[in-house]
């Protein structure tokens, strides 16, 4: 069975050699398909001698879409730039690739968070559909993407995590939250979607105490700390942006 890794770019010098290296042996195809990198991620695609494409930014799910359409094989393990496969998970997706071919397999994303690997809070074990065969699934979501196609009782899962790289810094976190609470926003805006005053007022602060306390985000130290404080912060400025939206409406 041939497998295509699919990775989509942007910018990814700091991440991309280490996701490309850990697919060597596992993957028959690594695939890059890039929206315009300015720094090096390119060059360092050619250096590792992998195919890459250039292709305008679709949007979340279209962009890792058109990849897959463009990949050699049927079968893809579908990772981002910033991940990369253990080990253990290196094994476990040969012994599928030596077996029949499954429709879809899942397995534990693990994150490290400016240098602490997180294992509580809601963060792990994070489990995600990955590998699949695309003639039967497809990427659907303009944020939040997911894969639609299959039940859940077609996924075989897999030992072994993928590692995830998410933040470098404090300072990476509330960027991305920046970005992603703006797209959530619009999103919701989109769909119709206004909030109660109430869920305004106390989601924020139901987030803290749900990933901190209930979740045992504590238990990850200084770091499950600012996970949660900036989860909370992020669930607040979703809500503030989306306001913003139906106010600069009327």
């Amino acid at each position: 069975m041939g497998l295509s890794a699919v990775i989509i770019t942007f910018n990814e010098e700091r991440n991309i050699a280490r996701c490309i290296d850990s697919l060597y042996g596992v993957a028959d195809e690594i695939l890059i398909i890039d929206s315009g990198s300015a720094d090096k991620t390119i060059e360092i695609c050619k250096e590792k001698n992998v195919k890459w494409i250039q292709q305008i930014w679709l949007g979340y799910s279209a962009q890792k879409n058109f990849g897959n359409q463009q990949a050699v094989n049927d079968w893809i393990l579908s990772i981002d730039a910033d991940e990369a496969i253990s080990s253990e998970l290196k094994e476990a997706i040969l012994q599928v690739k030596s077996n029949a071919p499954l429709s879809v397999c899942s397995f534990n994303r693990l994150t490290n968070y400016c240098g602490t690997w997180i294992k509580h809070g809601g963060w792990y074990p994070d489990t995600k559909v990955r590998m699949f065969d695309r003639r039967k699934v497809k990427w659907e979501g303009e944020i939040h993407e997911q894969l639609i196609g299959f039940s859940s009782a077609e996924v075989k899962f897999l030992e072994g995590d993928l590692l995830h790289y998410s933040y470098y810094s404090v300072d990476d976190h509330y960027r991305q939250t920046e970005k992603f609470t703006s797209l959530s926003a619009d999103d919701l805006y989109t769909k119709g979607y206004k909030p109660g005053v109430l869920k305004v007022i106390f989601s924020p602060m139901i987030r803290f105490i749900s990933g901190y306390f209930f979740k045992a985000g504590f238990l990850d130290g200084k770091a499950g700390f600012r996970i949660a404080r900036i989860s909370a912060a992020a669930t607040r400025m979703k809500y503030r942006k989306l306001r913003e939206r139906y106010n600069s409406s009327k």
